[in-house]
C-alpha cells in the first residue's frame, strides 16, 4: 500500500480528480494502477496519469486502467458507494470457516464490512480482506 500513497501523492498535484483504486506490483515487473475519475477513465487520462508517473517505468512495466465491470474495492468509501451490489472478498486468513466471501453488501463501518452471503451475513474487517472487488453482471 505504500506505493499506492506514494503515488496518490504525486497525483494529487496533476490530476487531483483521478482516484487510485488499486496500485499493485505484479511479478515484481509490472506496476498496475486501476484509476476512476468523476467523469470517467478515458485512454487520454490513462495516458496524462502514465506521463505523471514516467519514472516509475524505469523498474516496472506500468499499466494504467480504468477498472472494469470487476472494480476493485479497497476502502470503507468503496464499500459503502457499492452497497446492494454483490462483491467477492478474499481473506488474508480463514474467518469464521470462510476464506472468501461472496454476497451483497449490506454494510460497510470505518472498521468493517458486512456481506450476505448464502449462509448468512458474515462481518469482515478491513485489516482481514487480501483482495476485494465487485461481481460482474450485478
Amino acid at each position: 500500500m505504500a506505493i499506492q500513497t506514494e503515488i496518490e501523492a504525486r497525483l494529487e498535484q496533476s490530476e487531483p480528480d483521478v482516484e487510485v483504486l488499486l496500485a499493485e506490483v505484479v511479478s515484481g515487473t509490472a506496476l498496475r494502477l486501476y484509476i476512476d475519475h468523476p467523469d470517467g477513465v478515458t485512454l487520454a487520462l490513462c495516458e496524462r496519469v502514465s506521463k505523471c508517473l514516467g519514472d516509475y517505468r524505469d523498474r516496472y512495466t506500468l499499466e494504467v486502467s480504468s477498472p472494469g465491470e470487476d472494480r476493485p474495492l479497497t476502502r470503507p468509501v468503496h464499500f459503502r458507494r457499492y452497497l446492494g451490489r454483490r462483491a467477492r472478498v478474499r481473506l488474508r486468513d480463514g474467518l469464521e470457516g470462510h476464506r472468501s466471501v461472496t454476497g451483497e453488501l449490506v454494510g460497510a463501518s470505518d472498521r468493517d464490512v458486512a456481506i450476505a452471503a448464502d449462509d448468512g451475513v458474515v462481518t469482515v474487517p478491513y485489516e482481514h480482506i487480501y483482495r476485494s472487488n465487485l461481481v460482474p453482471g450485478d
